[in-house]
């Protein structure tokens, strides 16, 4: 029995939804929190756009500090057409990059399986769909996002722009091991994704992933090229266990994999580095949509990823499974009992709020507690 305790949390609401799916997020955390016998104490972060308008950057250094002293971070999102000029000095996005950075946050983990209850909510045939439970793990602080780059220059009709593609080995070694790490606790098999026909840094992710496999020789592993996989993510993604790759493809091929899911509103994240808390390791955890402001304050958005990004940080980062699988396994229970947020209903089905379907969850949440269904989100 673990004793009462009371954790730290840090909160980034951020932009458009963001607000809305923390706060779902939150009353799922709390309500499991009572069911389970510890406190949260939450503490607000403002960051993004929001921060823009407020003080100027996107995340002030200070607030880094907060959630550095967090136990872990639950984020919302950021951005919106307020702040979309690609040419201005200061951009929502330069928060995340700062908190990934600052953090030392270098590995993003986007589990995806599909509940069988959403099977007719994603748009490839249903018998593609069965046995998805794969893991992608991006490389998050090297790659072409964080490399030099110099803006269009030059006379008109002839700009020229460059953008910098680096990686160390000591960069890729670290979120490659992590990796090797994952998939020997799950089915054992690892694809390593690059571009080595063609990019040098991609060679040397190859080069890496060869080394470290000699330390796993129980991990089964292949190299497939980012466009190929790219096809077989749809076409055959059962196929896959545990896909390790660099910053910009991972963000791709993550993105591409939500449709096994049914919608973006499904899938969690976590963002980890190395450093650990007293409870376990440190992290930021978000749902991988985006703001999505064309609905923001009108209790459309769904909440599901971001409540599973909080199962995720208390799996990982506050060392308490028992509560994690409590809540995967109510947020499966209330897919089988039919309800649905806008972006998952078919035609003639009545969706339910943001509100309406976090309450569900921590609804069932209280009655049942450490439910015994099997939980909906990847083993890790």
């Amino acid at each position: 029995m673990n004793e009462a305790r009371t954790y730290r949390l840090a909160t980034i609401p951020g932009d458009g939804v963001g607000p809305e799916v923390v706060a779902a997020a939150r009353h799922v955390l709390d309500t499991a929190g009572r069911q389970f016998g510890f406190a949260i104490e939450w503490t607000d972060v403002t960051a993004g756009g929001i921060a823009i308008d407020t003080f100027g950057v996107a995340i002030r250094p200070e607030d880094v500090e907060t959630c550095r002293a967090a136990d872990a971070v639950l984020l919302g999102a950021v951005g919106g057409p307020r702040w979309d000029d690609p040419n201005a000095p200061v951009r929502p996005e330069q928060a995340l990059f700062a908190l990934r950075g600052g953090l030392g946050l270098f590995a993003n983990l986007r589990p995806v399986t599909v509940h069988p209850a959403l099977v007719p909510a994603s748009p490839l045939r249903p018998d593609l769909l069965e046995g998805v439970d794969l893991l992608i793990v991006r490389e998050l602080t090297g790659g072409i996002y964080f490399g030099p780059r110099e803006e269009a220059s030059g006379a008109p009709g002839e700009l020229v722009a460059r953008d910098t593609l680096p990686y160390s080995e000591p960069e890729v070694r670290r979120v490659v091991r992590l990796a090797f790490e994952l998939a020997r606790g799950r089915q054992r098999r690892l694809t390593s994704v690059d571009k080595a026909n063609v990019l040098a840094t991609s060679r040397l992710w190859r080069t890496v992933v060869e080394d470290v496999r000699g330390e796993f020789a129980d991990v089964e592993v292949g190299h497939q090229l980012v466009d190929s996989c790219a096809m077989l993510l749809v076409k055959k993604p059962a196929a896959f266990d545990v896909l390790v790759t660099e910053n910009l493809f991972g963000d791709i091929l993550s993105d591409e994999a939500s449709i096994l899911a049914g919608s973006l509103g499904m899938l969690p994240s976590a963002s980890l580095g190395e450093r650990r808390t007293a409870h376990g390791i440190f992290g930021l955890y978000e749902p991988i949509h985006g703001s999505a402001p064309d609905i923001a304050g009108r209790d459309l958005a769904n909440p599901i990823g971001t409540i599973l990004s909080g199962a995720m940080l208390l799996r990982w980062s506050l060392g308490r499974p028992d509560v994690a699988d409590a809540i995967e396994a109510a947020v499966g229970a209330v897919l089988d009992d039919g309800l649905r947020t806008a972006d998952l209903v078919r035609s003639g089905e009545t969706p339910v709020g943001t509100q309406a379907m976090a309450h569900a969850i921590g609804e069932r949440i209280a009655i049942t507690g450490a439910a015994s269904a099997a939980p909906i989100a990847a083993r890790t």
